[in-house]
């Protein structure tokens, strides 16, 4: 080949690199690119179970109003969104909410007050099984839960609707945040085949974005709505939610630059993390938290004829007393969180600054203190073989977890290990995650590790009531008339400085009650490029009204 010839190959390669490289420039001007472990099933609000496809239909669908989040107070603050603004009547049974006229459905059509009724016949029709399906409790309803339409709507007109809720009860505006559905695309849909027909469709939205392409376990690709309010120009243009299933693969994307922002990220890779400088690290304190789970009540006998009896080992309160001074639960955190967490004192969490009880300090570490309670209660090692018991009882259980978590797996074994220290024998038991679940919530289990989410707003309710058929998360059977009594006038309240000595006589009966050992709150420790600005992260989440981001190129 000639020189010549050489040279001009070289210079088309060149030629073609540089444009390749200009071509992939512009690409990412103005693109966020988020790791997420898995694929979602929906885009669509009604049938939104996981974080993503909550995170993913907000951003498409617009609700009445949206909230911010008070640091101060610990508190949501409900702002407008499709509602300019509302008034409240008197007695604050009803709410007329004065609606934007420059809101447009994706396909053109504009959106209108009968949008909203429309929106809330489907996600309380039980036909159509929504994942907020049984949520309208404050609203007029027959017996399946769906809500009387003509008793709880009056349109005003296009933009103007009044909303009416029962008598007695407390108003709360998250009733009234939910993901409102264009009528004119899913009312001739037959609704026991929505959630399989809406799959064929193409989604039609009002949001700050739209979907743009989705790649099945690849991504979900938005674009930017011009049209909408909320966009502004030095925004993110692309939002690209990336299916990474493998959390090392998504922390070599993070690091190179394919993605730019990732949640959950392990305590053990901050240090690394945080010398990149293209990276800022942020650690938010969350509302989630693992506990070991001590039946308080006898699993068998609640699942064979549904009574109410004491766990053989964990009905008594001072076994379970016990046990959480026995586990070295600052331990866990020093060791595994590297502090990216805090002792779980209780189920509310430490972002409730007006709701959480300060003066409740955790139990310390103190094995000692646990044997003594233990021997008080009738607990000894009568045969010397270094297992506790009492009568022909022993203290011996399996422990069961969920495999595939790491955290979980390294607080078990201390667990295990600190309890044998008492006299306790433990076997640890790991189970797929969808089975382990399963058998827990069939009450299946004495003993086993978990977590929980708590709610925004806070609702302890579904959790810590004792009636069992009404509030399934109440996983442990923890039983308490006057926890009962406190949770019942909460949910009546209107006085907020009543309802937080409330939630502070309810944090300390189950302090002295020990339902469960509450190990840790765990930091949802959040990684971004620096080239996203003005990201406001809050417990509401990294993602939300990423709309107001600034994205620099």
């Amino acid at each position: 080949m000639s020189i010549k010839r050489i040279s001009f190959v070289v210079l088309f390669l060149l030629i073609a690199f540089l444009s390749s490289c200009n071509k992939e420039k512009p690409s990412h001007s103005n693109r966020v690119v988020i790791g997420i472990e898995s694929d979602i099933q929906s885009t669509n609000p009604l049938f939104s179970y996981t974080v993503d496809e909550g995170n993913i239909s907000e951003l498409l669908y617009l609700s009445l109003i949206q909230f911010g989040w008070n640091s101060n107070e610990g508190e949501l603050i409900p702002e407008p969104m499709l509602a300019k603004d509302w008034q409240w009547n008197k007695d604050s049974t009803s709410v007329t909410f004065d609606l934007r006229n420059d809101v447009y459905w994706s396909d053109g059509v504009q959106f209108t007050a009968k949008d909203i009724v429309f929106s809330f016949d489907l996600y309380s029709d039980p036909q159509v099984q929504s994942s907020r399906y049984g949520m309208f409790k404050d609203f007029y309803s027959d017996s399946s839960s769906h809500i009387d339409l003509d008793k709880t709507f009056i349109v005003e007109n296009p933009f103007k609707i009044t909303i009416n809720i029962k008598k007695g009860v407390l108003p709360d505006f998250n009733d009234f945040a939910i993901p409102i559905i264009p009528q004119h695309v899913y009312d001739n849909i037959d609704r026991k085949n929505l959630i399989s027909a809406e799959k064929e469709m193409k989604p039609v939205t009002d949001g700050a974005f739209i979907l743009s392409k989705w790649e099945k376990n690849q991504a979900i690709i938005l674009r930017a709505n011009k049209k909408s309010f909320l966009t502004k120009p030095s925004g993110p243009q692309e939002i690209i939610f990336k299916v990474v299933p493998e959390y090392s693969s998504r922390i070599t994307q993070l690091r190179r630059g394919e993605i730019d922002l990732m949640e959950d990220i392990e305590a053990g890779d901050v240090a690394q993390l945080r010398n990149d400088s293209n990276l800022k690290i942020f650690p938010l304190l969350g509302r989630d938290y693992d506990y070991a789970a001590w039946n308080n009540i006898d699993p068998d006998t609640y699942r064979k004829t549904k009574r109410i009896t004491p766990n053989k080992l964990f009905g008594d309160e001072k076994v379970r007393e016990a046990f959480t001074y026995a586990i070295n639960r600052q331990g866990i955190v020093n060791n595994f969180l590297n502090d990216m967490g805090q002792v779980a004192i209780g189920p509310v969490s430490p972002i409730f600054k007006n709701s959480l009880d300060t003066l409740l300090n955790p139990l310390p570490y103190d094995p000692e203190m646990a044997k003594k309670i233990l021997a008080s209660d009738g607990w000894k090692d009568v045969n010397q073989d270094g297992v506790l018991e009492k009568g022909n009882l022993k203290l011996a259980f399996t422990f069961y977890i969920p495999g595939g978590n790491p955290r979980r797996e390294y607080a078990a074994t201390v667990i295990k290990n600190d309890l044998k220290k008492i006299g306790v024998d433990i076997r640890i038991e790991s189970l797929e995650p969808q089975v382990f679940f399963q058998r827990m919530f069939a009450h299946e289990f004495d003993a086993w590790m978990a977590g929980w989410s708590v709610p925004l707003p806070l609702d302890l309710k579904p959790f810590w009531y004792s009636d069992l058929k009404n509030t399934p998360l109440n996983i442990s059977g923890y039983q308490s008339k006057a926890v009962d009594l406190l949770l019942n006038q909460i949910e009546k309240t209107k006085s907020p400085p009543y309802r937080k000595q409330l939630y502070r006589e309810f944090q300390e009966l189950v302090y002295k009650d020990n339902p469960m050992t509450f190990l840790y709150w765990v930091d949802n420790i959040i990684a971004y490029n620096t080239r996203i600005k003005d990201i406001n992260i809050t417990p509401l989440g990294a993602v939300y009204h990423c709309w107001n981001w600034t994205v620099n190129n």
